[in-house]
């Protein structure tokens, strides 16, 4: 049992290598033998029984280790450790790393006081004890990785299986093995710091030594686990920063480096990390030096993807960690741009800023001769690679500069020029190039180095006055001599050098200078240095100034190209680019308010998923930030004015489109509870006050946004309503017809659209008598006359309003058109014929308000006017009624649904049809006579509609709309028909341009009135819209038809071509109408196409930007609509070629525009058949040429048509 183990340590390891099993363990006990084959009964008991006894000698002295009986026990519970239990493995590592321990306090203590005689001694013990550790490390690892390996799937395992396996992984889990890991390293360090070279005497058994050393380190790293724990990845460094310093592990470091970032991609920023502990720490630059050297020539095969990212990460964080290491292979490391691999060439550029931020902080002596060059070199890598080929290298280089931007030192030139480069990005392909690039500009903008003279505000104007202000001081200036330019043709060459050389000039001695003469000229080499001084300031004071204005300037360029990107798809986009406007906003740049206002538009993006909401939650939290955040300084008093302020302005110059994006903006922060009520008092304070301090604008926005307001909350206008009655609806009104037209707007909010989930939304709303004193001041509104255009739009609005508010609309706008009409031909008639009601007698109709009698003056508006008013106020009334009789039908299937649910049983029907014999005016007295109280009325004529059908009163309503409004025996408005077709057809006897086109416009109003008075007419306003010269007549009159279209079909379709003549209207507005109300009706399936589409095509190549986005936009929407874009095609493509104006270049785009909605293969196909067809039939080249352009954007891989191309290119140019 003393026998000693004849070790050798270079077959031990051969052997392990090989096959761990394959070690021989014959001198350990019998009992664990017995069990090698057969591991049931390894039991605790007997593990300890054999374990013990070394455990015991070796630690009374390390020397045990060699006895034949503990080596081989130790081996073979090593070469059995998949069966025996956690806590003997981890007695068996404990034994080893403590006998190692001591040995090496032992050897340290022998080698200190010179004692030779021991060493080989002690070497082998060192030998036998490190081979064993790295054994431990190596069955540990495996042991740690099975049991991570298995954790998530045991989770998910179930039945006996799954439980039976459970008992050993739970007893693994009582043993972590990360502590002893961290004490075997420390070990392995103390072993290392021992003089070995006096153990050790030859080179390569240092070597095998120490690698049974390394190598188990090296297997901890490879487990991503462990790596993770920064204490055992530390504990690793130093073993290896030990090694490689001072015992030559430098080559097998740099070897395993390499073969780690192929294969192990986790350890990609450990090895960076690594590589500076071992230059800074232990000064030994020269591993990462080569490591960098020997990559930089490494060649990656074109499918490996795995490597160049490793190494793209590597280099980047050592070059973050050690920039001073890396800067000396920069020149190998170049070679990086020109691999195929992008993520490599990323790397580069990650390189190249990190080497520019760590020479920027240089300073003094630090800083080499070739530290500028060096800047500018990898600056211009940077510049270069902005245009990559690849997206992602262009958008890390914009990274880089993001980046750069938070420097100390500011770079200006190379900002001046990363501007430029951001501002072209921003029409880069790439979403994400796009996005990074308004990053930049943002960046580049809060980090600018102009703030050093006049604050960071970037104002053109303020600088361009600065730049004249130092100009004129600069010319204001005399220079001293020396400092002033020399004329063209001004000798600069001393006269003595071109004297002739037989010329003799006697010298004479110059006359002394008195007193008053030196003090002079001293005075003026004094001035003449203040001047210089000064101009030298002033110059570089207008350098900083013009590289202000560049960048200004760079900016104002950036802007529309941003606007744009506010349209995107990618919503990160949208998101940043709000943020640059936000930035850009804050310091003063003029042209950011154009992109502030665009951005009001993103409130209607679909907020269905995450990126929706997440739009018009950036959106109010940047709005908030611009108009609606007071400076912390105000009080709450100066913060209610602050905003208010600011909500007004937002309202100045704004388009249609602008305020009601504004207005569902403002309304969705009401909802939110994000609008103080202190706020809405001093908005009615501006709007209310009297004195003249308060500007027309002013006013009008403050009842523009009160009117937004109170979509979210009705109650705002419902508490002021006397304000706005005495305000907009009163004298100032009448002087400011624009106020009253909005004042008319937020009344109409009284009943303001209910929620579905408002409690109130399935009752009624609540409508107004008709003497009401606000339906009494509307009407009044109305029949005010007067000489503004601002009167027709504040018409409507009041019109719209009373048939919103009132409950008898009806009847009130049929006695204001009564007085009107009386007012208007009360000169030529004194007293106005016919009937005087919408629906009823005259007699029965009570007057709402009198007339304004002091109107009536002798230098009153001109008659025509005076009759476009009547004219626009009965159309507007007319197309008012049918949206009205529509809402009654609406309220009758409403009442009726909720009275069959209240009496189910009742279901007997009723008619609402009168008697036959009763007449009108009679059923009028009858009821007239009754006068029940209101709720009985109410419930009579709910209990009169509970027995009739739906379909009666459609049909009623229908007989109503078509037969008595407009030819109705009784109806007012049967005595405007045959007026203003009249004035519409006689143009030239009623030439005033206001009368023709608020004649033309009521006449449109009153077609889609009733179908009979439409088809009368038609031919008619289709002459109009041909020959007006009015551009808002035509747009008006094409608005009409597509109303026509949507009420009268069948008269209209047959017409549809004077519709789409428009679209080539000579007129931008017309188009623009002409198209919208086109897509509307098309994408609706209100109209059929008839081959018209290609005038529709020819729009995306529109010169007006507008137009030429929504053509897209339709042909877009229509590819989505059941193969629309396939079935017209051949049509579309036969219009545009026979277009002889339409250029080559544009029919070419278009087509191929058109030809991106072809995606199946089999439509490709058969368009490419039809196509082909038309070839031998081509009569001009230009013809042959479009269709074989279009044969070749179609994929239809068809040799038999790609031949007939061929051969009929050939006749074309045989025949020219």
């Amino acid at each position: 049992m003393d026998e000693r183990v004849n070790f050798d340590i270079n077959e031990s390891l051969r052997q392990y290598l090989s096959d761990p099993s394959t070690i021989a363990t014959i001198e350990a006990p019998s009992d664990l033998l017995e069990c090698e084959h057969d591991p049931e009964n390894l039991t605790n008991a007997l593990i300890n029984s054999a374990l013990n006894p070394a455990v015991d000698a070796v630690a009374e002295n390390p020397e045990a280790i060699t006895r034949n009986v503990n080596f081989d026990t130790l081996q073979f519970l090593l070469k059995i450790s998949a069966q025996i239990p956690p806590t003997a493995l981890s007695k068996v590592f404990d034994l080893i790393i403590s006998g190692l321990s001591t040995e090496a306090e032992i050897v340290h203590a022998e080698l200190e006081g010179d004692e030779q005689e021991s060493i080989q001694h002690h070497k082998q013990l060192l030998e036998i004890f490190a081979f064993l550790l790295q054994w431990a490390i190596t069955v540990v690892e495996v042991k740690a990785a099975e049991k991570s390996a298995s954790a998530p799937a045991g989770r998910g395992r179930g039945g006996r299986g799954g439980k039976a396996k459970a008992a050993p992984k739970d007893k693994d889990t009582h043993w972590d093995s990360s502590g002893q890991l961290q004490t075997a390293m420390d070990v392995m360090s103390k072993v290392l710091r021992l003089k070995l070279g006096k153990v050790f005497v030859t080179t390569s058994e240092r070597d095998t030594f120490v690698s049974m050393f390394t190598r188990p380190v090296y297997l901890v790293l490879e487990s991503e686990q462990r790596v993770k724990s920064m204490a055992i990845k530390m504990h690793a460094f130093k073993v290896l920063c030990i090694a490689v310093k001072s015992h030559g592990h430098a080559f097998g470091a740099q070897t395993s480096i390499i073969q780690n970032l192929s294969y192990f991609e986790h350890l990609s920023e450990p090895m960076a990390e690594f590589l500076q502990i071992l230059s800074e720490q232990y000064d030994y630059p020269q591993l990462t030096e080569e490591i960098l050297r020997e990559l930089s020539n490494k060649e990656f095969n074109s499918n490996d993807v795995k490597g160049p990212k490793s190494v793209s990460t590597f280099v980047t964080k050592i070059s973050e960690l050690a920039p001073r290491l890396v800067i000396k292979q920069m020149a190998a490391l170049k070679k990086f741009l020109e691999n195929e691999s992008y993520t490599l060439r990323c790397a580069i550029l990650e390189v190249c800023g990190n080497l520019i931020a760590m020479l920027s902080r240089q300073e003094g002596d630090e800083r080499s001769e070739s530290h500028k060059s060096y800047i500018n070199e990898y600056f211009d890598v940077l510049e270069d690679r902005f245009m990559d080929i690849n997206p992602n290298c262009r958008s890390r280089a914009i990274q880089v500069f993001s980046k750069l931007c938070d420097l100390e030192t500011k770079f200006p030139k190379r900002r001046q020029k990363a501007a430029k480069l951001a501002a072209r990005s921003l029409e880069d392909k790439s979403t994400t190039v796009r996005r990074n690039a308004i990053k930049l500009l943002g960046k580049l903008v809060s980090t600018h180095p102009f703030g050093v003279l006049h604050g960071g505000q970037l104002a053109y104007k303020d600088w361009h006055g600065r730049l004249e202000a130092v100009d004129a001081e600069l010319d204001s200036l005399k220079p001293p001599e020396e400092l002033r330019e020399k004329e063209p043709g001004e000798a600069t060459v001393d006269a003595s050098l071109i004297d002739e050389p037989t010329q003799h000039q006697v010298e004479t001695e110059p006359e002394p200078q008195t007193a008053e003469q030196v003090a002079a000229a001293m005075e003026k080499a004094q001035a003449d240095k203040a001047t210089s001084e000064m101009m030298e300031k002033l110059q570089l004071t207008r350098r900083y100034y013009l590289e202000a204005l560049k960048f200004i300037e760079v900016l104002h360029e950036a802007c529309p190209v941003a606007t744009q990107l506010l349209s995107s798809k990618n919503k990160g986009e949208v998101i940043e680019t709000m943020d640059f406007f936000v930035i850009i906003d804050a310091h003063k740049v003029e042209t950011a308010r154009q992109g502030i206002r665009r951005m009001l538009r993103l409130i209607w993006t679909k907020g269905n998923s995450d990126e929706g909401k997440g739009v018009q939650t950036h959106l109010i939290e940047c709005y908030k930030g611009l108009f609606f955040d007071a400076p912390d300084s105000f009080d709450q008093n100066d913060s209610a004015n602050y905003i208010a302020r600011n909500m007004i302005s937002l309202t100045f110059g704004a388009t249609p489109a602008e305020l009601t994006s504004l207005e569902q903006l403002l309304s969705t922060m009401m909802n939110s509870k994000l609008v103080n009520a202190l706020v809405i008092e001093k908005l009615w304070q501006v709007y209310g006050v009297q004195r003249k301090e308060v500007s027309k604008t002013q006013r009008r926005g403050a009842i523009i946004v009160l009117g937004m307001l109170a979509m979210a909350d009705p109650e705002i206008v419902v508490k002021e309503m006397e304000t706005c009655l005495r305000i907009g609806l009163g004298e100032l009104g009448r002087r400011d017809l624009g106020l009253a037209r909005y004042t008319c707007i937020a009344l109409r909010r009284i009943q303001a659209s209910r929620k579905k989930g408002d409690k109130d939304a399935a009752k009624p709303p609540l409508k107004l008598p008709n003497d009401h004193a606000v339906l009494i001041r509307l009407a009044g509104m109305i029949e005010f006359v007067s000489d503004s255009n601002e009167w027709f739009g504040m018409a409507e609005q009041a019109i719209s309003a009373i048939y919103v508010l009132s409950k008898h609309p009806d009847t009130l706008c049929s006695d204001i058109l009564k007085r009107k009409t009386k007012h208007v031909f009360t000169v030529k008639r004194p007293k106005s014929s016919g009937s005087d009601v919408i629906m009823g007698d005259a007699e029965d109709t009570q007057c709402a308000t009198p007339v304004a009698e002091e109107q009536e003056k002798e230098s009153g508006p001109r008659p025509a006017m005076l009759l476009s008013q009547l004219l626009f106020a009965v159309g507007h009334v007319a197309i008012k009624q049918i949206v009205h009789l529509e809402a009654c039908e609406m309220d009758f299937k409403r009442r009726k649904a909720e009275k069959e649910k209240l009496s189910p049983g009742d279901t007997t029907r009723k008619s609402i049809a009168p008697p036959a014999n009763e007449s009108p005016k009679k059923r009028k007295t009858k009821s007239k006579d009754a006068q029940p109280a209101p709720q009985q009325e109410e419930q009579d004529e709910l209990d009169l509609m509970a027995g009739t059908t739906e379909d009666d009163f459609t049909e009623m309503m229908a007989h109503i709309r078509e037969r008595e409004l407009l030819y109705g025996p009784s109806s007012l408005l049967s005595n405007f028909g045959p007026l203003v077709a009249e004035v519409c057809a006689n143009n030239t006897v009623y030439a005033d341009t206001t009368l023709q086109s608020q004649a033309a416009l009521c006449m449109a109003k009153l077609m889609c009135v009733s179908s009979e008075y439409c088809e009368r007419n038609l031919g008619l306003l289709i002459t109009i819209l041909e020959r007006s010269k009015d551009p808002v007549v035509r747009s008006n009159l094409v608005v009409a038809l597509g109303d026509m279209a949507v009420c009268f079909n069948h008269l209209i379709d047959e017409n549809t071509d004077f519709l789409y003549r428009r679209l080539n209207d000579r007129d931008v507005s017309v188009k623009r109408t002409c198209l919208m109300t086109l897509t509307f009706l098309i994408l609706a399936g209100q109209v059929k196409v008839k081959g018209q589409l290609g005038e529709m095509a020819k729009c995306i190549e529109d010169g007006d930007r507008r137009i030429a986005d929504m053509g897209r936009m339709f042909f877009t929407e229509l590819a989505t609509k059941d193969n629309a874009v396939y079935n017209q095609f051949v049509d579309m493509f036969s219009h545009l070629s026979a277009d002889e104006g339409l250029e080559e270049e544009g029919f070419r785009k278009i087509v191929k525009f058109l030809a991106g909605f072809i995606e199946k293969d089999k439509h490709a196909k058969q368009l490419a058949n039809k196509l082909a067809a038309r070839l031998p039939r081509c009569e001009s080249e230009r013809q042959w040429n479009d269709v074989a352009f279009a044969l070749g954007l179609l994929q239809h891989k068809d040799e038999e048509i790609q031949k007939l191309v061929g051969e009929g290119f050939k006749l074309v140019q045989a025949s020219a």
